[in-house]
C-alpha cells in the first residue's frame, strides 16, 4: 500500500490550494523524481523540470510562469527539516498542479516481471493517461513485481521504468514506442554501448540479464518471469550499471529551492 507523506493540488490561474486530484486519466502531464536525504537532494532535478516543461509545451499546455510556478509549490511543500526518501510527483494539465510526496517502496531481492499485452497512449511522453496501468499494478505487490507492457510480441518498457537486456555481454533496449526516461538517459550518456534492438517475447531465452531503470526503482535486476518462463544467468551489467547510476546519486547537489 502507498504510504503520502503530502498530496496538495493548486489552481494554475492563481496557486490557490484546492482539494486534491491526481489527474490520472486527463490532458496533461508528470513527472516523478527521487528525493532523498537530509537536507533533500532530488535526482536528475533540473533534467525532470525541464522535459516536464518540454512536454507541457508540446501538449500546448505550456502558460506565461509556468515553470516558476511548478518550482514555487515544490519548494512550499518540501521542509528543510526532514530527512526524505521519497518519490515527488508533479502532475499538471490545463487547470491544476498537484504535487505528492510517497514513500519510496523498498524493493525485495527476488524481484519479477510479468508481460501484459498492453501499451501508453502516445508513450513517448510522460502523459497522465495511466489508469489502465494503475489498475493493473493495484492487484500487485510492488515491492517484488512490475509489469512489461508489450505489443505485437515485442516488450517495451514497464509500467514504471525503461528495460535493459543483456545477451553475450552487450546491452540492448527496444527501438521505439516506448518512453525514455531521465535515468535512462543519463545512463546512455555514460554507456555509449547500449544497442537498440526490437525485443521479441519469444526471444527472452537469449538474454543473461532484464534490468529495470528509473526514477522510482533505480537500477533492479530482474530475477524471473513467469510467463513465459525465464530466470536470471547474471548479474554482471547489473552491478556495472548499478555503480555507474550511484555515482550519479553520490554526486547530486543538495536542494536549494
Amino acid at each position: 500500500m502507498v504510504t503520502y507523506l503530502l498530496k496538495k493540488s493548486y489552481l494554475r490561474k492563481d496557486l490557490k490550494e484546492v482539494n486534491f486530484k491526481d489527474l490520472w486519466d486527463t490532458n496533461g502531464i508528470f513527472t516523478t523524481m527521487w528525493i532523498f536525504g537530509k537536507p533533500a537532494k532530488i535526482l536528475f532535478f533540473n533534467n525532470h523540470i525541464n522535459n516536464l516543461i518540454k512536454s507541457l509545451k508540446i501538449y500546448k499546455l505550456k502558460k506565461k510562469n509556468i515553470k516558476k510556478n511548478i518550482l514555487k509549490l515544490i519548494k512550499l511543500n518540501l521542509s528543510k527539516n526532514k530527512k526524505y526518501n521519497h518519490l515527488l510527483r508533479v502532475a499538471v494539465n490545463s487547470k491544476i498542479i498537484s504535487i505528492s510526496l510517497r514513500k519510496k517502496i523498498i524493493l525485495k531481492k527476488k524481484f519479477k516481471l510479468k508481460l501484459f499485452n498492453l501499451i501508453r497512449t502516445e508513450p513517448k511522453y510522460k502523459n497522465l493517461k495511466y489508469k489502465k496501468i494503475i489498475k493493473h499494478l493495484s492487484n500487485l505487490n510492488t515491492s517484488n513485481t512490475d509489469i512489461g507492457l508489450c505489443v505485437n510480441n515485442k516488450i517495451l518498457e514497464s509500467a514504471t521504468s525503461n528495460i535493459l537486456f543483456v545477451s553475450n555481454n552487450k546491452i540492448y533496449c527496444p527501438i521505439n514506442k516506448f518512453y525514455k526516461g531521465i535515468t535512462l538517459k543519463y545512463l546512455e550518456k555514460k554507456i555509449s554501448n547500449i544497442f537498440k534492438k526490437n525485443i521479441l517475447i519469444d526471444t527472452l531465452q537469449k538474454f543473461d540479464e532484464i534490468i529495470l531503470v528509473g526514477s522510482g526503482k533505480g537500477v533492479v535486476s530482474i530475477n524471473y518471469i513467469e510467463k513465459p518462463y525465464w530466470c536470471r544467468k547474471s548479474l554482471k551489467k547489473y552491478r556495472y550499471i548499478t555503480k555507474i547510476y550511484q555515482r550519479a546519486v553520490t554526486n547530486c547537489p543538495r536542494y536549494n529551492g
